[in-house]
């Protein structure tokens, strides 16, 4: 299991709301390398889940933790550019609790340990924080040591055949002299070389 014992979620969900904060409104309908979702729904899905795993954290159990991903397709709040960065710092505070780490709880609709939670909640912020760069085109540098909890727990799925009941697309081959980044893109189902289609 990854070893989340002193992981701090904050470096990375500060850098996945700086990303949030340079996507132009222009960009909002432009594809993303999750294939179900354009840049809209891909902001409208790090809103949904940083509120799930931050009750999760708090274990205050109810609709943000009982709904699985993919129960249609999320919809953007008016105010997201506001929302967004305040959901992510809570997510990151509700995680810093250490009872957060400790007994069960639920997340998706799935009962699961906490400390589990956390590091899914880690490989969702670098994943989705790297989708969100490149539909936008910018930088991407994740939190190295939230990339590495997300690489490890990826890299278990993988070799246990559990694919998160379709959570994940299949394994794309990547280097292992490959950088981190790359190798865990490639362990989520995505390809490292995706970039948005040029304009006609």
């Amino acid at each position: 299991m990854p070893d989340t014992t002193t992981i701090d979620l904050g470096p990375q969900a500060r850098l996945v709301a700086r990303l949030a904060s340079g996507v132009p409104d222009a960009a909002l309908a432009d594809p993303t390398p999750c294939p179900q979702y354009r840049v809209r729904e891909l902001l409208a899905h790090l809103a949904g889940l940083a509120v799930a795993f931050r009750d999760a954290a708090r274990k205050d159990l109810g609709p943000t933790t009982d709904t699985p991903p993919g129960t249609g397709a999320p919809s953007l709040p008016a105010d997201w550019r506001e929302e967004l960065p305040r959901v992510l710092t809570e997510l990151a505070e509700a995680w810093r609790e250490p009872a957060a780490r400790t007994g069960m709880t639920r997340a998706g609709g799935v009962d699961l340990p906490g400390e589990i939670a956390l590091a899914v909640a880690a490989d969702e912020l670098v994943v989705h924080g790297w989708d969100l760069a490149r539909a936008t085109g910018q930088g991407y540098a994740p939190d190295d040591a939230a990339l590495r909890v997300a690489h490890a727990f990826l890299r278990q799925a993988a070799e246990a055949g559990d694919r998160g009941g379709g959570a994940f697309g299949t394994v794309v081959p990547v280097p292992e002299d490959a950088p981190l980044i790359d190798r865990t893109i490639g362990l989520s189902g995505r390809d490292p070389r995706w970039t948005a289609a040029p304009p006609p």
